[in-house]
């Protein structure tokens, strides 16, 4: 098993550590709803340095990334981040990933930590057609940590004064340095708060958490494990490659036209999405349910008359709504807001409806 650089410290203060794509990592540390909590209230510090980590480089480089990934890079600038999918020729996703222009002829992609090997062997078997473009593995030297939360921009004002953090865009990053180390400053994340993503070399991760940490100690910052991520995303109804996205969906059936840019030109994928758009039978909708039953994965999702027309992608109690909320994938017909559905729990069948996503309204509005 691996571990990332910030394992010891993890282990030091009691979180609870497990297996996930390959590295021992936090769940928890003092509770998935206090951990949530902090994250919609104030800030919360999660290590996510499990996740891949590719340069792509060559002034081919973004001609391949456009062959590759659905979304436009065309209109990505040096210093913007783009959110992106790479397809299998039948449409299926490989996985979905951040892609950030370094400049024209350097691109920096961070993939799913379950997915890192898969998509970095996908790459390197379509890399051949595209002289001079290098494609590099950096995942294990480098660390990313994330500050998410409605006072996340103030801690990290504290740790870079420098850094004009209220300028930072959302998907747009620049640099800044830490111990002498380059640091990437990205405003995204996986919350839906405000907050950056740091990516940096493993030799200084430690002594960043444990900066951002100190800053965070007046603003009540608090240690966010895998746990709370989850909940937290599945808030915002952001996609989890495995739950709502995997090889057997379609983007466009999955809310993710808006990352697929058909007349953008070829890319891998594309006919199976024109397609699919031809004739769309399914989509993933949000849903809530009555009473304090926990809709799981792969649950199935009926009408009211009792005709299965789906399955359950995530589910889990909202520790902000206090509901049992998910999301399904599901017969069109039925994916508008309002409609009823019925869930099979253990045998038993409960009531729900149909709802816009996401459930919560954020810091980022």
């Amino acid at each position: 098993m691996k571990k990332t650089a910030l394992y010891s410290w993890h282990e030091k203060v009691g979180a609870k550590i497990i297996d996930f794509g390959g590295y021992l990592m936090p769940v928890q540390y003092t509770g998935i709803i206090a951990e949530h909590n902090a994250v919609r209230n104030a800030a919360g510090l999660f290590d996510v340095s499990h996740m891949g980590n590719f340069y792509i480089r060559g002034s081919l480089a973004r001609d391949f990334l456009q062959l590759m990934t659905t979304n436009d890079l065309n209109k990505a600038k040096d210093g913007q981040a783009q959110y992106n999918l790479m397809l299998y020729p039948n449409g299926g996703i490989v996985d979905d990933l951040i892609i950030y222009r370094m400049d024209s002829e350097t691109f920096f992609l961070i993939v799913n930590a379950s997915n890192a090997q898969k998509d970095f062997a996908w790459l390197q078997q379509h890399i051949g057609a595209f002289e001079g473009v290098e494609l590099e593995d950096h995942t294990d030297r480098l660390s990313l940590i994330a500050l998410q939360g409605p006072l996340a921009m103030n801690i990290l004002s504290s740790v870079f004064p420098d850094v004009d953090v209220n300028a930072l865009g959302s998907f747009q990053f620049c640099k800044a340095l830490f111990q002498g180390s380059d640091v990437i400053i990205a405003r995204t994340g996986y919350t839906g708060e405000k907050g950056v993503e740091l990516c940096l070399p493993n030799e200084v991760a430690l002594p960043l958490w444990q900066a951002l940490f100190e800053a965070g100690r007046e603003y009540g910052i608090q240690p966010i494990g895998l746990g709370a991520r989850d909940t937290l995303r599945l808030e915002m109804g952001y996609s989890l490659y495995g739950h709502e996205i995997d090889q057997d969906t379609n983007p466009l059936e999955a809310r993710l036209k808006w990352v697929v840019k058909l007349n953008k030109g070829h890319f891998i994928g594309r006919e199976a999405c024109q397609q699919v758009e031809l004739d769309l039978q399914r989509g993933v909708a949000g849903f809530i349910l009555d009473g304090r039953v926990l809709p799981r994965q792969h649950f199935k999702v009926y009408n009211t008359d009792h005709q299965e027309i789906g399955w359950v992608c995530s589910g889990t109690l909202s520790p902000t709504l206090q509901q049992p909320v998910g999301t399904c994938n599901i017969v069109r017909e039925y994916i508008e807001p309002g409609t009823p559905i019925l869930v099979e729990v253990r045998g038993g069948f409960h009531t729900g409806v149909i709802t816009t996503l996401p459930f919560v309204t954020t810091s980022l509005g």
